[in-house]
């Protein structure tokens, strides 16, 4: 399978276990913490100024969000087999590195840059703790199944079954594969 079309899948794919993740974290945050995550954030502050937010009903709203926030994941992810390819090593480790390289340039970098978002230093330390986690989670399932659909399903990038090491290990893990 082409590389970046494998990336765009895996992005996606981790994108989807970040959105569950983000959920479930968001219920654990302290009440006063507990307000629009930046997903909903960033789609109000660039679509609003259009007018569109206004004629959307909330449902809508929620749906916009995700189909952006769904959009950018698979963006970030189709050029990640690119970034692993040139760093090397373990394939959840390079996932996950690049998953915090993502929420550091997005968070740190390009949004507030673009006056879209305040940087993350200034956001409520268990909000970024909740980000923080859920890029790690994004990036290692984005970069192990990048791996495993780069590999045409049958080998990570290096070389052994993408998931061998789950032979030992519950069915409900080796499930997942």
């Amino acid at each position: 399978m082409n590389r970046y079309a494998a990336g765009a899948i895996a992005g996606l794919a981790g994108t989807v276990a970040m959105t569950a993740a983000m959920r479930a974290m968001f219920r654990a945050l302290p009440e006063k913490d507990r307000y629009p995550l930046p997903p909903r954030l960033i789609t109000d502050r660039v679509v609003g100024p259009t007018g569109l937010m206004d004629a959307l009903d909330e449902p809508e709203r929620r749906d916009l969000t995700l189909a952006l926030h769904y959009g950018y994941g698979a963006a970030a992810g189709a050029l990640y087999p690119a970034v692993a390819q040139r760093i090397g090593g373990p394939t959840a480790v390079t996932g996950i590195g690049y998953g915090l390289a993502v929420w550091g340039a997005s968070y740190l970098g390009w949004i507030p840059a673009m006056r879209i978002l305040t940087p993350a230093t200034r956001h409520p330390r268990a909000r970024n703790s909740l980000m923080l986690a859920a890029h790690v989670v994004w990036g290692g399932v984005t970069g192990v199944t990048a791996a495993y659909l780069v590999g045409g399903g049958n080998q990570s990038r290096a070389g052994a079954e993408p998931m061998a090491g789950a032979r030992g290990h519950a069915p409900a893990v080796r499930e997942l594969a």
